[in-house]
C-alpha cells in the first residue's frame, strides 16, 4: 500500500521513535547481562558468550525491520512495532484515517 507523502513523514517519525525505543530495550538487556557477571552471577566466558549471542541476535533483528527501509515498508514496519509493543495506538494519531483503518484492518487479520 503506498502512502500519502504526508503520512509517510509521519510514519517515518513514527518508526525513529520506536526504533530508539527498540535500541533502549536492547541496551537494557544487554546491561544486566553485565550487572550480572559485575556481582560475579557469572563466569567471564560465559558472560561474554551469552552477551554476544544477545547482541548478534538484536542485531539480526535490526538488520531485518529496519534495513532497506523505503517508504513502501513504512506501514508494514509501523504496524510490525505496534505488534510488538515498541509503539501504541497514541502513536498512530498523526497518520490520516485512512492508514490508522488500513492499520486496524491488517492487524485484525493478524489475531485471526
Amino acid at each position: 500500500m503506498e502512502l500519502s507523502k504526508s503520512d509517510k513523514k509521519a510514519a517515518r517519525n513514527i518508526i525513529d521513535k520506536g526504533i530508539m525505543k527498540e535500541f533502549a530495550k536492547g541496551l537494557n538487556e544487554f546491561s544486566k547481562i553485565l550487572k550480572a557477571w559485575e556481582e560475579k552471577k557469572s563466569d567471564n566466558r560465559e558472560t561474554y558468550h551469552t552477551l554476544y549471542r544477545n547482541i548478534k541476535g538484536f542485531d539480526k533483528h535490526i538488520a531485518s525491520r529496519y534495513d532497506n527501509m523505503t517508504g513502501s515498508h513504512y506501514l508494514f514496519i509501523v504496524i510490525a512495532q505496534l505488534r510488538d509493543g515498541v509503539i501504541d495506538d497514541s502513536d498512530l494519531e498523526v497518520l490520516s484515517d485512512e492508514t490508522r483503518e488500513k492499520i486496524k484492518t491488517i492487524m485484525s487479520l493478524d489475531n485471526r
